[in-house]
């Protein structure tokens, strides 16, 4: 694939910029966080929001689908929630004595998944077969998702009672994890002074079409980046399976998740190229979730991001 048109990726990112200062008058702070997600949509991925309750990751999913003009539904993952209450089921037609297709709300270009961890085995693995085929079969029949199609699932990081925790496999299927903390003092100042303008959503209007969005992702797989930069990123994913407080290491979709998220931000970031510093803001999100650290390393309260960061300080940068 050749160069991409460089007034086209300026233009693009000047408007994701507007879109993510339009989205930090509802959801305060969280610029990092935002272009993740953001460059996960336009990595055709999913992203796990990981936070507790009450720290705006619904209202940020939907501050983002209203700014892209993407449809958007919310799904709240219950014990007793069935794979067609997702992805749809048939119905019969007395009248004509045939059976129409009711489709769910996996049938849409943002998907958010609350308490993806609360939902069942069976339906978290009907859901997972969505993202990773972008189409649902019922009854035989396959019926092609919308694009663009982003899932968002959240989990709770604190309850456990009443869940059921997604295998490694499956986790290892989203292309980033994204935790939302707490806001800081000043922050939360914020929120409390603008709390009525905050919750109202009536004045974000879309910077962007469906249209603009899936250009958008056609210009991310046009993104240029230098062999030694994918070595750069091979040496990364190799140290997290050879690191003492690791017990098992990034999978090559660990690389893949790191390649195509530096690629996004770049181009949010109005380049047609990746730089090593896209892959250092990057490598967290891609890499926190498909690292399992030994036991050890819980005892002596060695974080995740304590061994990337680690491991991002010791491998050289081309």
């Amino acid at each position: 694939m050749g160069r991409i048109d460089e007034n086209k990726v300026k233009f693009f990112s000047g408007k994701l910029n507007t879109i993510i200062e339009n989205v930090q008058k509802k959801v305060i702070g969280k610029r990092r966080e935002l272009e993740i997600i953001l460059a996960t949509l336009f990595a055709e991925g999913h992203v796990i929001l990981e936070g507790v309750p009450g720290v705006a990751k619904t209202l940020l999913a939907k501050c983002i689908a209203l700014s892209l003009g993407l449809d958007f539904k919310r799904i709240q993952a219950t014990p007793d929630l069935l794979p067609s209450d997702i992805v749809g089921t048939q119905i019969f037609n007395p009248r004509e004595g045939t059976f129409i297709f009711r489709r769910g709300p996996v049938f849409t270009n943002m998907l958010f998944v609350d308490e993806i961890n609360r939902a069942p085995p069976k339906t978290q693995a009907a859901l997972l077969e969505a993202m990773q085929e972008r189409q649902v079969t019922v009854e035989g029949i396959t019926y092609p998702l919308s694009k663009p199609f982003l899932v968002i699932a959240t989990m709770n990081p604190i309850e456990v009672e009443g869940t059921f925790p997604l295998s490694e496999a499956q986790v290892d299927r989203f292309l980033s994890k994204v935790e939302i903390g707490y806001p800081s003092i000043d922050e939360t100042v914020e929120i409390l002074d603008k709390f009525y303008t905050i919750s109202d959503l009536s004045d974000l209007t879309s910077a962007l079409s469906k249209d603009d969005v899936i250009t958008l992702i056609d210009l991310t797989k046009g993104v240029y980046i230098d062999k030694n930069i994918m070595k750069y990123i091979a040496a990364i994913t190799e140290a997290t399976r050879y690191h003492k407080m690791v017990k098992l290491g990034a999978s090559p979709r660990g690389s893949i998740a790191m390649l195509l998220l530096s690629k996004s931000l770049a181009l949010i970031r109005g380049r047609d190229y990746v730089t090593p510093d896209d892959v250092k803001d990057v490598a967290y999100y891609a890499l926190a979730h498909r690292i399992i650290l030994r036991s050890e390393a819980r005892i002596s309260r060695i974080t995740v991001k304590d061994v990337v960061v680690d491991i991002i300080e010791k491998v050289e940068v081309p």
